[in-house]
């Protein structure tokens, strides 16, 4: 009987510290990139070249992805699936002389929306782009809740690794797939 009572207890317990954890999550990195804003701009807004930067899905080897609609143009979608990854889908919104928007939904292992916002400043002679990546969205409770700090320790990783990797791209001059 005290199993029960120290088993319920722990789970209150739990129930109560997600409660108090932050609900939102927000993740924004930098990087200057030796390229014309529109240059780099148009490697983001063109989902076909996604799985060549983005550090998250080269994580899983078994990762089937579906690109549809026409780059630049809302609606374009890059849709995935894999054991790893989960199932999920980056949607771009719009574009102007200096932001993309997309949103980000992820369906398994658990449900979620992110807004994934990039703005780009020319930097130094305007040869450079000074670039930001943010993403934001809401801690599912009471799951996400608890591995927050975790969830953005990661992304912080991520997102680091994937502005190296679209600088790389970007002044490497990696062809489209």
């Amino acid at each position: 009987m005290i199993f029960v009572y120290v088993f319920v207890g722990l789970i209150l317990t739990l129930l109560i510290i997600a409660a108090l954890l932050p609900k939102l999550f927000n993740v924004e990195k930098t990087i200057i990139i030796g390229k014309p804003a529109k240059d780099v701009m148009n490697r983001v807004a063109d989902l076909n070249y996604y799985s060549q930067w983005n550090p998250w899905q080269q994580t899983d080897p078994t990762v089937k992805n579906t690109i549809t609609g026409t780059p630049k143009t809302s609606g374009h979608r890059y849709a995935w699936v894999g054991k790893k990854v989960g199932v999920g889908q980056l949607t771009f919104l719009s574009m102007d002389d200096r932001h993309i928007h997309f949103d980000l939904e992820f369906f398994k292992p658990f449900k979620s929306k992110a807004k994934d916002n990039w703005l780009f400043e020319p930097w130094g002679d305007g040869n450079e782009t000074k670039v930001t990546w943010q993403n934001s969205g809401q801690l599912p409770w009471p799951i996400a809740s608890l591995m927050g700090p975790m969830i953005t320790k990661n992304l912080n990783h991520q997102f680091e690794q994937g502005l190296n990797n679209l600088k790389k791209m970007c002044e490497g001059g990696v062809k489209r797939m």
